[in-house]
């Protein structure tokens, strides 16, 4: 009986409910749709609250009531985890109320908003971008904000960096998985110049080093001395960037390769050069005879 109780108890309160939104709904009072809406606000009835909230911001333009409904539509929003539009929503609001109190509140919790719906380094991270540009304009804008909250961007930005990163050096890496060396080159050498500072520079220096010993020592005739070039000074950036690590040894070895490479091919251009010349003054040659004979021929 008491389960059965307490069954009919909560229906009967989703029944109440419905009814006093669907009245709520259907009035032009904003005085009704205001405190239905506020009621259901402090019940964290967020999915009512909203659409209730939605029917507000013309209705109380102008008004003194809306800098609070803006408010609290975008927390419903951000408590129902609609996070990107909790975000514009705060945005606007700290936008168009710019001497409201909680302007400072809004423009930080814009910038959550974005950090909530960032992605995983593999996803999307239009989001994370738009986080991490947000939380910095925070801290450009309120400079003097309370130091637990300036720490919490800071930490944030930190964390939203090294996803990019993540998701950057990935991409890298797979360019390099599918032995197309010189995109991994590339996209490992841009990674390095977006982010100096990354923790990943180490890892991004051994994969190119090795992706640029692989180009060089099994390069086409034209482009082989130069990239053996290239390899071979590379390999002493990571020698003095990272002394006595692995990465070091790895590049050290490798060098000793190139050179040896880089030494045979020198000696195939000398012989290819020798024989060309070889080759133009023959030809000059010939043809000084054909002009000999034509010259020396009877008319």
């Amino acid at each position: 009986m008491k389960k059965y109780l307490v069954i009919a108890l909560a229906s009967l309160s989703i029944i109440s409910c419905n009814r006093q939104l669907t009245t709520a709904l259907k009035s032009s009072d904003k005085d009704l749709i205001l405190s239905t809406a506020n009621q259901f606000y402090a019940q964290k009835k967020w999915s009512n609250a909203i659409a209730l909230y939605d029917r507000l911001p013309n209705l109380v333009a102008g008004t003194d009531d809306a800098p609070e409904v803006v408010f609290k539509l975008a927390y419903a929003n951000y408590y129902d985890k609609n996070y990107r539009l909790a975000g514009h929503q705060f945005r606007n609001f700290a936008n168009t109320f710019p001497n409201d109190p909680r302007r400072e509140e809004a423009a930080y919790t814009a910038a959550i908003c974005y950090y909530q719906d960032a992605a995983e380094y593999n996803l999307d991270q239009t989001s994370t971008e738009s986080a991490i540009n947000m939380l910095q304009d925070f801290l450009n804008n309120y400079p003097n904000s309370d130091k637990e909250r300036a720490e919490d961007a800071n930490k944030k930005i930190d964390e939203l960096t090294q996803r990019l990163e993540t998701k950057y050096y990935e991409q890298a890496r797979r360019y390099f998985k599918m032995a197309d060396y010189r995109a991994a080159v590339t996209a490992f050498e841009n990674l390095l110049e977006d982010y100096p500072s990354t923790k990943l520079r180490q890892k991004s220096f051994e994969h190119i080093m090795k992706a640029k010993y692989e180009l060089g020592m099994h390069s086409i005739y034209d482009l082989k001395k130069d990239r053996l070039e290239s390899a071979i000074a590379f390999s002493k950036d990571v020698e003095r960037d990272y002394p006595d690590s692995n990465s070091s040894k790895e590049a050290v070895s490798m060098r000793e390769k190139l050179l040896k490479e880089l030494d045979k091919h020198l000696k195939v251009i000398e012989e290819n050069e020798k024989r060309k010349a070889e080759f133009l003054e023959k030809q000059r040659e010939e043809e000084l005879k054909k002009s000999c004979l034509l010259y020396t021929s009877p008319s």
